[in-house]
């Protein structure tokens, strides 16, 4: 008798591929049916559960593509202005590694927001501005 094992790998947030799948969908000229995203070191299923997580904080308008064959399929449209608002925080390579390393091994525990605000206060360093 042969035994079916289920084995879950739990999706973990990734900020470096939220940032980069922002970036990509930036970039793509007109998007009116999903963007087909293909990023190096990533697979499908979790660039597609990313933006799944970015369409439900409200950062990309994004299709369910999801069918039997591919459940939980997710392709990013267009950003939204709480997109374009990280992005311009966190689009500077420079600043999105400063404020990585200043948080450090804790970057994958940290909420959203905090990240957000710090890439915002390291964003006001970087130009001299009062914080």
């Amino acid at each position: 008798m042969y035994r079916l094992f289920l084995y879950i790998r739990y999706m973990r947030r990734d900020l470096d591929l939220i940032r980069v799948i922002l970036l990509e969908v930036e970039k793509a000229e007109s998007i009116s049916d999903g963007l087909d995203l293909c990023i190096e070191g990533y697979t499908d299923k979790e660039i597609s559960y990313h933006v799944k997580l970015l369409y439900q904080a409200g950062y990309l308008e994004a299709n369910d593509d999801s069918c039997r064959e591919t459940p939980d399929k997710w392709s990013p449209k267009s950003l939204t202005w709480q997109g374009h608002e990280f992005l311009n925080a966190a689009r500077d390579k420079t600043i999105w590694n400063k404020a990585k390393g200043k948080i450090g091994d804790k970057l994958s525990s940290v909420p959203f927001d905090f990240l957000k605000a710090y890439l915002n206060l390291t964003l006001k360093e970087h130009f001299g501005l009062e914080i």
